[in-house]
């Protein structure tokens, strides 16, 4: 993208780029991929918890990081830190959760990550309220992530099965709403193309 097609208000977070869609479906797409992975492998062994969660941690925090300057936000302003934190935060539970694999790492750190990432996601939604298109998805979405990180440590005796699915009920919840929030751009996106 070059420096012109960028709007020019787009430090403030008032213009959102028209192909913002993209990392939303994105987003949606790697929630729902993982929330399969919970439902249909029934007998997972710690390894895989780790691996699939980890994988799954990794690629929305990476993906969070993709969507702040198409949210139409600096990285240097307000929301752009809560949006470039949360992802972080996600990003690097994700690592982790790939390299430790343990039912009680996973518990502690995918809750650390999703509740903190939660936060910032709600913190942002909050303050862009009625002010830009994705701020009631940040909200459901923090929330989400808040609940998620919360009943985690409560299933820890449970083991790896259980882990991964209070934490793909999570994703697929959200995975749901972002692919919702995607569809929606890209509807709004061409119709806003095809006007003269």
């Amino acid at each position: 993208m070059t420096q012109s097609s960028i709007p020019a208000d787009a430090a403030q977070g008032t213009a959102p780029r028209t192909d913002l869609w993209k990392p939303v479906l994105l987003r949606s797409a790697a929630a729902l991929v993982f929330g399969a992975v919970t439902v249909f492998w029934t007998s997972p062994s710690v390894e895989v918890m780790g691996w699939a969660g980890g994988l799954y941690l990794l690629a929305t925090g990476v993906l969070s990081l993709r969507s702040v300057p198409a949210a139409g936000f600096a990285r240097n302003s307000a929301p752009g830190k809560l949006l470039s934190a949360a992802g972080a935060v996600l990003a690097g539970a994700g690592f982790a959760v790939v390299l430790l694999h343990s039912d009680l790492l996973f518990a502690v750190i995918a809750a650390l990550g999703l509740g903190v990432a939660g936060v910032f996601e709600l913190a942002c939604g909050l303050q862009r309220r009625g002010r830009h298109v994705l701020a009631r998805d940040w909200i459901a979405s923090g929330i989400i992530g808040i609940g998620t990180a919360i009943l985690l440590p409560f299933f820890v005796n449970l083991g790896a099965h259980a882990l991964l699915g209070v934490a793909g009920g999570g994703a697929i919840i959200s995975g749901v709403l972002w692919v919702l929030s995607g569809l929606t751009l890209r509807h709004d996106a061409r119709t806003g193309a095809g006007k003269p």
